[in-house]
Formats: C-alpha cells, structure tokens, sequence
C-alpha cells in the first residue's frame, strides 16, 4: 500500500497510548486464544476411532443416578454389541479435597473396550490379583512423585468405606498411558480401582453401576443399538439413555456447565470493552488530527483515500495487538501442559482458530474505524483549518 508509511506514523503518533491500547488488545487475544483451546480440547472429546465403536448407556434422570447391574447380560444379547464393560464414578481427592482426581471404579474388563490406553501386559495381571491396586495415569504420577508399588490414601468425596470414614487406601501397581497425546490429557489424569472392591467395601453401592460402555461391530448401526438398549429399560424405574461416546460426554459436561456458553460469555464481554476502548483510542487519534486531515485533503488526496487510511489504521492497530496475543496463546498452550504434567492438555492453536481470530480482528478493526473514518471522509476543509 503505498500510504502506508502515512497509517503507520499516524498510528504511532501517540506512542504511549497506541502501546496501551496494544496491550489491551493482546490480553483480549490472549484470552481468546486460550479459551478457544478449552473449548476445543471438551468438544473433542470422544471423537476418536475407538470413540466412534463406542456407547455409553446412563440413566435418562441425570448422569448421578444409577442402573441396576443386571442389565449387563441383557445389553450382551443384543444384536451388533460386540462386548459390555461398566464404571462408577468414585470422587476422589488426593491430600487436600482441592486436589481432585478423576477416579473410577470399572469392571474387569474395561481396559479391552479402550485400545487406545498403554497398559503393560505384566501391570495388567497385577492389577488383576491385587484387590486393592489401582491403574494410575502417567501424569498423575508425575504430579505427585508417585512410584509403581507405592500405597496411596485417598479420601472419597462421595462414598465413605466399610469403617465409615471418606478415607481409602489403594496400591499403585500399573501406569496408564495414553498411545494418542491427542488425548493424554483425560487419560493421563485419571485412576481406575476395582467395581468389586469398590462395591464391597462401601454400604451405598449394591449392585448398581453409574454407566454402561458398549462396543458395537457396525458403528453404521450403532443407531438401532442404542435403541434396543434403551427398550430394555422402558417403564421402568431406571429408564436409560444411550448415545455415542462424544455425545454422552458433551451431555455429562452440560449437565454440570455448558461449556460453550461459559466461554461464549466470557468472551463477549471482553471483545464488548475491546470495542468501547479501542474505539474511543481511534476517535481522540482522528480528532486530534483534524487538521493534518484537512490539508491532506488541501494536497489532493480524495475523501475516498482518508476514509481507506483511517479505516487501514484501525485495523492495523487491532491486528498487531491480536497476532501477538493469539501467537502468545499458541507459545503458552504447550508450556502450561508440560507444567501441569499433562492433567491441563491445551490443544495447539490450530488454523481455524487462526482464522477465525484473524476474521474477529478485521471485524473489530471495521466497527471501531467506521465512524471516525466517516467523519474523516466529511470533513469540511475550510470548517476544519479554521478550527470549527
């Protein structure tokens, strides 16, 4: 552009204010960046191969109640379900109640329907035969320091044991890795006890499970699975409601917060003060140049150029705040994974979180311009060097 020596000097006109508002834009990116990896990583959940053969069967109520276990066989003799596991929710905080675990208590089986979670075959048969081990995942371990064979206390946040207390003590005898990093987050962050310790050891759980995972043959008729397993249980106390693996989680996670509308929010309301900000940076910086517009004016350049120049200016301003904050999110994402050992997995900053902040800024940077630049464009020579 050939003027554009022209919009960046009188971008820069006043410094100090041009860096703050900078400043203020990065930070809005930043956090655009950042959310917009949360978000991402919660709606990718379930959405693997494995994922796809799988169903998860709840209660149709709320995802908290339980289903009686022996629906199990039942769900077996179904046409197109290949194998059957189950899992109960446990609650548990390890040291502070802060510190809390995705802990589940699952059936001998589980492991078999989630190929996609690295278990030594050898840690696999010590969990086996100790009744009290537990499968811990790998950045858990590191987290904590924890080592294979070493005894842990946890407390439940939910289910006291058989002496009455919330405090439960477990041996760590495997570690649970996952074989996609796409996914080390969740699976790497978790603990899975057994159901049968679980079961025996607490007087509130008696044959009743939290969910039933199946894996179908034909995911094509995963549909009339899901259906057929749901038949089982109608007009019944315990009705159930079974989806894909990505759906019941999306529904779990709504169930507790809808994530979207959280970020959506949030984020409203920060590109709403961006707006009001960056637009009162543009109308001082065109009304203090009043006069400069006018005897560019004076020399030639049409009403049409100074509507572009201003117009070029605002959205410069709001595009270098917003590259350096999106390519900051992009640097932090990964760091604060490694920090967290994995438990916080940020998914990298991908190209269509590129161009949609790209798209936001451009936008941004027309609606703060468009009414300065507006009245740059009908700005009356006369009127405007003689002060009026």
């Amino acid at each position: 552009m050939k003027y554009f020596h022209l919009i960046w000097a009188a971008l820069f006109r006043r410094k100090t204010r041009t860096f703050l508002t900078l400043a203020s834009i990065l930070a809005a990116f930043l956090l655009f960046g950042l959310l917009d990896g949360i978000r991402t990583s919660f709606a990718q959940l379930g959405q693997n191969s494995n994922g796809a053969q799988r169903l998860q069967t709840a209660s149709r109520l709320s995802f908290i109640e339980t289903l009686p276990i022996s629906l199990e066989p039942r769900i077996k003799q179904i046409d197109n379900i290949q194998a059957v596991t189950y899992a109960n929710w446990f609650g548990g905080a390890y040291q502070n109640p802060r510190n809390q675990l995705f802990t589940f208590a699952v059936a001998p089986n589980y492991l078999d329907l989630y190929p996609e979670i690295d278990v030594a075959q050898s840690e696999r048969d010590a969990w086996a035969r100790t009744r009290t081990g537990v499968l811990v995942g790998d950045a858990l371990m590191k987290r904590f320091g924890w080592k294979v064979g070493q005894k842990i206390p946890l407390q439940s946040t939910i289910f006291p044991n058989s002496d009455g207390t919330l405090n439960w003590s477990f041996d760590i005898v495997g570690t649970l890795k996952a074989k996609d990093k796409k996914s080390a987050g969740f699976t790497e962050g978790m603990l899975l006890m057994h159901y049968k310790y679980f079961e025996e050891s607490t007087p509130y759980v008696d044959g009743d499970v939290g969910w039933y995972v199946s894996r179908v043959s034909d995911v094509r008729r995963s549909d009339a699975a899901a259906k057929a397993i749901d038949a089982l249980s109608m007009n019944s106390p315990h009705e159930t409601k079974t989806m894909s693996e990505q759906a019941a989680m999306a529904s779990q996670l709504k169930q507790m917060a809808d994530i979207g509308l959280i970020v959506g929010s949030i984020m409203g309301a920060v590109f709403f003060t961006l707006l009001l900000l960056t637009g009162n940076t543009m109308a001082q910086a065109v009304r203090e140049r009043t006069s400069e517009l006018a005897v560019l004016k004076t020399i030639g350049f049409t009403s049409t150029s100074v509507l572009g120049m201003v117009l070029a200016e605002s959205i410069l301003l709001v595009l270098l705040g917003g590259v350096l904050g999106l390519g900051l999110a992009a640097l932090i994402g990964p760091i604060v994974s490694a920090v967290s050992g994995g438990v916080i997995s940020l998914p990298p900053i991908g190209l269509q979180s590129w161009m949609l902040g790209l798209g936001l800024m451009v936008a941004i940077g027309l609606l703060v311009g468009a009414l300065p630049a507006l009245r740059a464009m009908r700005l009356n020579i006369v009127d405007a060097l003689a002060g009026r």
